[in-house]
């Protein structure tokens, strides 16, 4: 058996769980710094590999005048 390596697999889903938290920590921030309270609960409830937050942050956070 081969034990302790990784299978394309496990770093397939590694990167996609990296990928994810980064894009949701950095929307969740800037949804908290905005008062938006409601993405901010979309946001931390739904896990849609970064898409909602990368939306969010592209489209729908408020944008500073």
């Amino acid at each position: 058996m081969l034990t302790g390596l990784l299978f394309p697999t496990e770093i397939f889903l590694a990167i996609v769980g990296l990928w994810t938290l980064v894009w949701k920590g950095f929307a969740l921030w800037k949804s908290a710094r905005n008062k938006q309270n409601v993405w901010f609960v979309c946001l931390l409830l739904f896990n849609t590999m970064g898409l909602l937050a990368i939306l969010y942050i592209f489209l729908f956070q408020k944008r500073k005048e």
